[in-house]
């Protein structure tokens, strides 16, 4: 969703007028014109769609760059995370997974938060989670969404002992059911797709409604991580830890995504084993 703000033209001019004439004009008594240069003076602020986050701001607005500067770093590089605001809010925060090692060779952690965290925690959550429904041009979610998930973060460690870097982020929110999708190679040329669901681009969906105790609206990986296991890692500690004593099965199809990207697709495909449902947010 990217964010959009009205594009304002700001105009300073002296303007020459038949009565400046008149004032700039001197006679000496030599009778040479003595002429004063005026100067016209043009700003103009220019809406700009960044390349790296897909953000448009309005470039020479120093609010608006500002926060351009701050989100695209986030999508790029991720957000501070700090331990000892995790331990001040413990009853929000609990790690699910530790020494976690990608393809990378780097070795992190995953921790599981609320999504209705308060204080720093709450805070720190919810700039993120706003980044990332900026980076996947998505909706807010509702607070009964939120009410319903929980936030799953992917932590790497910093030169400083008592701060990591939140690399990415998967939100798992308990739902009731979903639609399966169509596999793509039952989707020839030339067979109808009018009993299915068209959910976007070349998303079909079987129009029957299967029970699914766990979905997953929201999937992020700063770009300077991806392709190194972050996605996968977070989806495996969400179903094995987001429904307490029980573990979900996504080759069983107990989990759905939102509509996603296409690159969330192609997660979610490998993830699923080709067995994969979508719900409605």
């Amino acid at each position: 969703m990217k964010r959009k703000r009205p594009l304002t033209d700001h105009l300073s001019t002296n303007i020459i007028t038949p009565a400046t004439k008149r004032a700039t004009l001197k006679k000496s008594s030599g009778k040479q014109k003595t002429m004063t240069q005026l100067h016209f003076c043009l700003e103009t602020s220019i809406l700009v769609t960044c390349r790296t986050c897909e953000l448009s701001y309005t470039r020479g607005a120093p609010e608006d760059e500002s926060l351009h500067k701050a989100h695209c770093a986030r999508v790029q590089r991720g957000m501070e995370w700090g331990r000892d605001e995790e331990k001040l809010k413990h009853d929000f925060v609990e790690e699910v997974a530790e020494e976690v090692t990608l393809r990378s060779g780097e070795t992190g952690r995953i921790i599981a938060i609320n999504a209705t965290a308060t204080g720093k925690v709450g805070h720190k959550l919810t700039t993120f989670l706003n980044t990332i429904n900026v980076a996947l041009s998505a909706p807010s979610m509702t607070e009964e969404a939120l009410q319903a998930s929980k936030a799953y973060l992917f932590l790497l460690p910093t030169a400083s002992t008592s701060r990591e870097k939140i690399i990415g982020c998967a939100v798992a929110q308990r739902i009731t059911s979903a639609m399966e999708v169509v596999k793509s190679e039952s989707l020839g040329e030339g067979k109808s797709t009018t009993a299915l669901v068209h959910v976007d681009g070349s998303l079909y969906c079987k129009p029957e409604r299967l029970p699914t105790p766990m979905g997953i609206p929201r999937l992020f990986v700063s770009s300077s991580h991806r392709r190194k296991g972050v996605a996968q890692a977070m989806l495996d500690a969400a179903a094995r830890s987001f429904i307490h004593g029980c573990k979900v099965d996504p080759t069983k199809g107990e989990v759905a995504f939102s509509q996603p990207t296409s690159l969330g697709r192609s997660v979610m495909e490998k993830w699923g084993e080709g067995n994969i449902r979508v719900f409605e947010e």
